[in-house]
C-alpha cells in the first residue's frame, strides 16, 4: 500500500518553525547590553595594580558586573572570587598565555573554574614575524589538544585574534587556516574587532563567514586615520571610545547578534579609560535599543 501524501500546506507551519529555530538557535536570547556585556581587566590594569577591591567597585559603579580576567593582580583565585561574590560580580572568561595553556593546561583549568569562568582565552601565538603556515600548524595542534582537555573539565577554549594571523594563505588567510583546521567542539574564538580591522579585514564579513565559531568578543575602536598592518601592534593611544573611531560599531554589533557570541567585553588599552569607557558604554546602550 502506498502511504498517503501529506498536503504541502500542512507542512508549511513546521517548515517555518524549523527555519526560525535554525536561525536563532545559536543566538543567546538575552540582549547584548547590559546582560552580556562586561569589561576586560586589562582595561583597568593600572588601577587593579594598586587597589583590586576599589577597582571592582569602580567598574560596578559603571554598571558592569562581568569581567574577563587575564591577571590575578596578586590575589589567589579564591581571594579574587570572594571579592567578586561580595559585589555580585562574575568572571566569565579567564585569559592565560600560550605556554601556560600548552604546558599547564590542568592548572589553568583549575584557576578558571575557581574564578567561576566558563571560557579560557589565549590572545597571542609566540612567533617570529612574519607569521607562517608552519607556526599556524603548530598552534592548531596545540589548540586542539588543550581545547579537548579543557572541554573535559567543562570549559570552552577560545583563541583571540591579534592581527598577525591575517597573512594571506591560499584563497584566504592563516586565520582562516586556523579556524578551518581546529576542531569546532574543542576550539572556539574570541573576536577582537580592532585586531580584525587593523590588518585590513572586515569584522562584519568575518562574523558572517564563521557565525558559530565565535563565542566571545572584545569591543574596541581604532583611531581614525591610523593605517594598520600585520604586526599585531599599535600604540595604546590609538584605542578610542566606541563610535568615535574608524570601525562601524553599529554594523559589527548588528552582525554579532546573529552569531553564537555569548559575551562582549569592552577593552580599552589607552591611558584615557576613565573618560573613554563611559562613552563606550553609552555607545553600546544606544545600539542595544535599536533593532
Amino acid at each position: 500500500m502506498t502511504a498517503p501524501k501529506t498536503p504541502l500546506f500542512y507542512l508549511l507551519p513546521l517548515l517555518v518553525v524549523l527555519t526560525s529555530f535554525s536561525r536563532s538557535a545559536a543566538q543567546p536570547k538575552t540582549p547584548f547590553f547590559p546582560d552580556r556585556t562586561g569589561v576586560v581587566s586589562y582595561t583597568f590594569r593600572e588601577s587593579f595594580k594598586n587597589d583590586v577591591p576599589g577597582t571592582l567597585d569602580k567598574i560596578k559603579a559603571l554598571g558592569l558586573t562581568n569581567i574577563e580576567f587575564s591577571n590575578l593582580f596578586g590575589k589567589t583565585p579564591q581571594e579574587l572570587k570572594a571579592l567578586l561574590d561580595e559585589r555580585g560580580m562574575v568572571c566569565t572568561s579567564y585569559g592565560t598565555g600560550y605556554n601556560e595553556l600548552v604546558s599547564k593546561t590542568d592548572e589553568v583549568a583549575q584557576i578558571a573554574r575557581t574564578l567561576g569562568a566558563r571560557y579560557v582565552r589565549v590572545a597571542w601565538i609566540p612567533h617570529q614575524a612574519p607569521f607562517t603556515l608552519e607556526q599556524a600548524r603548530k598552534a592548531v595542534a596545540d589548540f586542539n589538544r588543550a581545547g579537548a582537555t579543557l572541554r573535559g573539565q567543562g570549559l570552552t577554549f577560545c583563541y583571540h585574534n591579534h592581527g598577525f594571523e591575517f597573512q594571506p594563505h591560499g584563497r584566504g588567510t592563516l586565520f582562516d587556516y586556523i579556524v578551518q583546521n581546529t576542531n569546532p567542539q574543542d576550539v572556539s574564538f574570541e573576536m577582537d574587532i580592532l585586531w580584525v580591522a587593523h590588518p585590513g579585514q572586515d569584522p562584519v564579513k568575518l562574523l558572517r563567514k564563521y557565525p558559530t565559531r565565535f563565542k566571545l568578543m572584545h569591543v574596541k575602536d581604532l583611531k581614525k586615520g591610523v593605517k594598520g598592518d600585520l604586526s599585531g601592534g599599535t600604540p595604546v593611544e590609538n584605542d578610542v571610545a566606541l563610535g568615535t573611531g574608524q570601525i562601524d560599531i553599529a554594523a559589527v554589533m548588528k552582525a554579532a547578534r546573529k552569531t553564537s557570541i555569548e559575551y562582549f567585553y569592552i577593552e580599552d588599552e589607552s591611558p584615557s579609560v576613565d573618560t573613554q569607557v563611559p562613552r563606550s558604554i553609552a555607545c553600546l546602550k544606544s545600539l542595544a535599543q535599536k533593532k
